[in-house]
């Protein structure tokens, strides 16, 4: 039921972000407080090494049931919904049945790597940069959605007549909540499909990896209004979503993001910086070696985005708390039961390197230990491995883009953590300036969708609050120095793949 506190009959946006671990709905008013949250968790499956998979029909429902439980929350007059989700993760459906016709493929998948190979021995991971900004990695949805054909539909026959959808996680909720086959351009983006000169899909890359043009979503501007919801309790007749965005992309835009020379850094189960590029300067930001050029969002024009992607940073933190048996709030503890880590480095490759290495060699490793190591040195060391391959990717965009980075916009679920920003400002010699909003992918969608609808314009949605806490380097640069340096050592042998002898032949 409604909470009897709350504002009557407000006109108001609601907003979804579904992410990997849950789907979390917000209601946020004309004057841009969140009036109501709800949150509902999701599983995901690990049946191989390296292998992610999630429950399409599970997702659409988490949605439903986040959006349900936050509209009884509250008395408003809902004039729009938005929408951000995680991104570069595949589904399949059946068009005549709207079934799944397999699992979804998470972003984190790696079952793809062995394809890589072979493309890049055939000269095609350069032209794939350069037409898509991205790198060849399992990561995007293009390998998984070649994966996913292989298993349903190997000579294509019901993909070329139709019958087959494919989709990121924006796609199959438009399409489950209001019969709408596209996608939203920044997601598109990160399929590895989309040409960033044409922004349309690129014959070519089909072609390549065996995707008849029919299967995929139109695409759209992030602004493009979807047709109205369609049997979703509590939703009133006629609601449609207003605005669609990537997780990543939608966290910028609540940090009020608007002109190149701010950048971010999304923490979670991996993690990503992000910022504007120069209008319109695709060229230029392809060519920042180890990091992408991605869309940011488009309303309708494009504006272009660098980014750096972070493999695993949260998922460490919950991975290391699984092996020393304690929940993530005790690790932390753990960790700052110790002054350092005694030396030792724990480098989370656990399927290879992203940004700005995007090394698919690259293996996991800790470093550094001894008969004095204990779990608070191995704590220390997973949390600073989060701030160190953070500041990596910093290092990259300084160097890259030649402009000095004095301030960091910060959000994501470990970045609530302050004791960890605090270790990032003083690792990274940077003020960290942390978004107290925990939805702020969902505030994001929910800001984008009210500029969209009406509720706001553009000027009036950057004057709206956010709350933010900053955090200074207490450090001394020489110590952050020669910390950087053994993690850069560490990351040298984690990277090193020492030739495999031969045998001899016998004589």
């Amino acid at each position: 039921m409604a909470d009897a506190s709350m504002p009557k009959g407000v006109p108001a946006v609601a907003a979804i972000d579904q992410g990997t671990s849950s789907s979390k709905a917000v209601v946020v008013g004309a004057d841009g407080r969140v009036l109501g949250r709800s949150s509902v968790g999701i599983g995901r499956a690990d049946p191989a090494p390296g292998w992610v998979e999630q429950d399409a029909n599970e997702i659409r429902e988490s949605v439903v049931a986040a959006l349900v439980t936050v509209l009884d929350s509250v008395d408003v007059e809902l004039v729009g919904i938005g929408l951000s989700n995680q991104r570069e993760s595949a589904v399949i459906w059946s068009r005549r049945t709207g079934e799944p016709l397999g699992p979804v493929l998470g972003w984190q998948d790696r079952r793809t790597a062995d394809r890589v190979r072979p493309l890049e021995e055939s000269g095609w991971a350069a032209r794939i940069r350069a037409k898509t900004g991205l790198p060849l990695d399992p990561m995007f949805s293009a390998l998984k959605y070649e994966w996913l054909l292989d298993q349903v539909d190997p000579h294509r026959d019901a993909a070329r007549r139709g019958e087959i959808a494919l989709g990121t996680i924006d796609s199959w909720l438009t399409w489950t909540l209001t019969g709408e086959h596209r996608i939203e351009i920044g997601n598109a983006g990160r399929t590895q499909l989309l040409n960033l000169e044409t922004l349309t899909w690129d014959g070519e890359l089909l072609e390549l990896f065996r995707i008849p043009p029919v299967c995929l979503p139109r695409v759209c501007a992030s602004t493009e209004a979807t047709a109205a919801l369609i049997d979703v309790p509590g939703v009133p007749r006629g609601t449609r979503l207003h605005g669609i965005l990537g997780d990543s992309h939608a966290a910028l835009y609540a940090h009020g993001v608007r002109a190149p020379g701010q950048v971010k850094a999304t923490y979670g189960s991996g993690s990503s910086i992000m910022g504007l590029a120069e209008v319109d300067d695709r060229a230029g930001a392809r060519v920042l070696d180890g990091l992408v050029t991605t869309i940011a969002w488009a309303d309708p024009v494009p504006a272009f985005a660098f980014e750096g992607t972070i493999l695993s940073t949260g998922a460490t933190l919950l991975w290391l708390a699984k092996i020393l048996g304690v929940d993530p709030a005790q690790l932390s503890a753990l960790a700052q039961s110790v002054p350092d880590t005694q030396g030792v480095d724990l480098v989370p490759a656990f399927a290879g390197l992203g940004a700005p290495w995007w090394d698919e060699s690259a293996v996991g490793l800790v470093s550094g230990f001894g008969l004095g190591t204990g779990p608070g040195h191995l704590a220390r060391a997973a949390f600073e491995s989060v701030a160190l391959q953070t500041e990596d990717l910093f290092s990259a965009v300084e160097e890259r883009l030649g402009t000095p980075i004095d301030t960091v916009l910060a959000d994501g679920g470990p970045s609530q953590n302050d004791w960890l920003m605090q270790v990032q400002a003083d690792l990274s010699q940077r003020r960290v300036v942390r978004s107290n909003i925990a939805e702020l992918s969902a505030t994001g969608a929910a800001h984008l969708a009210g500029v969209s609808c009406g509720l706001w314009t553009a000027e009036e949605c950057l004057r709206l609050p956010r709350d933010r806490s900053p955090f200074d380097p207490l450090m001394e640069r020489s110590g952050a120095d020669a910390r950087r340096q053994t993690w850069r050592s560490a990351i040298e042998r984690s990277r090193f793949q020492p030739a495999i002898p031969r045998k001899q032949s016998e004589s």
